[in-house]
């Protein structure tokens, strides 16, 4: 099966106050990466902060991966980020300090992304 064509999209609204969220849903999109999908995670809410280096850190449960190390896996599988500008601008972040990947835009941009269709998941 040729799983380069179907693409994953991943809805985060999560950020660190739940950890262990942030953490299952950057395996599922780890996961879909590494398999060569085209992978897009849709960051709002809370979430956004994530894309701001030096946040994602820590481990969210015993056993759990680190979360830089799942964020750098996901990077350097070709993962990218889109992050809603609505939320940078209420949380007074600058895209322009984002980790490499991310990108603001909203839905938009995430139904342009997602063309023909993709797998998704939200958390």
């Amino acid at each position: 099966m040729n799983h380069t064509m179907n693409k994953a999209a991943i809805s985060l609204t999560t950020g660190l106050e739940d950890a262990e969220r942030v953490t299952v849903a950057f395996l599922v999109a780890v996961g879909a990466a590494e398999s060569g999908r085209p992978t897009m995670m849709f960051l709002t809410k809370e979430a956004v902060r994530l894309v701001v280096p030096g946040v994602a850190v820590g481990t969210a449960c015993d056993g759990c991966p680190a979360l830089s190390e799942l964020m750098a896996r996901y990077e350097k599988a070709g993962g990218r980020y889109l992050v809603c500008p609505i939320c940078i601008q209420a949380k007074h972040l600058d895209p322009h300090t984002f980790v490499d990947g991310a990108d603001a835009g909203g839905t938009v941009q995430l139904w342009e992304w997602i063309g023909e269709g993709a797998t998704t998941f939200s958390y």
